[in-house]
């Protein structure tokens, strides 16, 4: 199937078949590596975006969305995969000699969700404070409240010294 080409060359549609990952990495593998290291180990990685996204009360709207992104397109790379051996990869990106590899829409979503989660990967996890140094002394020491003995009565005076 001959290449057809839009926008000046700068997007194309061309039709192949991908037994590898991405860029056709792999594809010489033995069928059974390829397998392992194509379906089932991507398999664990997207049950625990998948687990991460619906359990994981601390995870962000944006890590969600990025997650959701990442679980989608490699969950259609997967089944592909797993039910025809091979992925279609049909879209090609470049200014004159300049090209992408060539690419499908499930690996859009992916990249997408990784260039969403990357930036929060370098973010500190610590909510930084607002410095004000006449906040410090009554934000950052909580000591426990000791409630005072109440006061010991002569009779209670003379049982101890009694007991004793």
């Amino acid at each position: 199937m001959p290449a057809e080409s839009y926008l000046g060359d700068s997007f194309r549609i061309i039709y192949a078949e991908n037994e590898g990952a991405f860029l056709s990495l792999g594809s010489e593998l033995p069928e059974n590596v390829r397998f392992w290291l194509l379906a089932i180990i991507p398999i664990l990685a997207l049950g625990y975006f998948g687990f991460t996204l619906f359990f994981n009360t601390t995870v962000g709207q944006w890590q969600r969305i990025a997650f959701a992104f990442i679980i989608s397109g490699g969950g259609s790379n997967i089944i592909d995969r797993i039910l025809e051996g091979k992925v279609v990869d049909f879209l090609n990106i470049g200014i004159g000699e300049l090209r992408s590899g060539i690419f499908n829409i499930a690996d859009m979503a992916i990249m997408a969700g990784l260039f969403l989660i990357l930036p929060m990967a370098f973010k500190s996890s610590a909510p930084k404070k607002e410095e004000n140094p006449a906040n410090d002394a009554d934000e950052d020491i909580h000591l426990p409240e000791i409630e005072p003995e109440p006061p010991v009565t002569e009779a209670e005076k003379e049982d101890k010294d009694r007991a004793e």
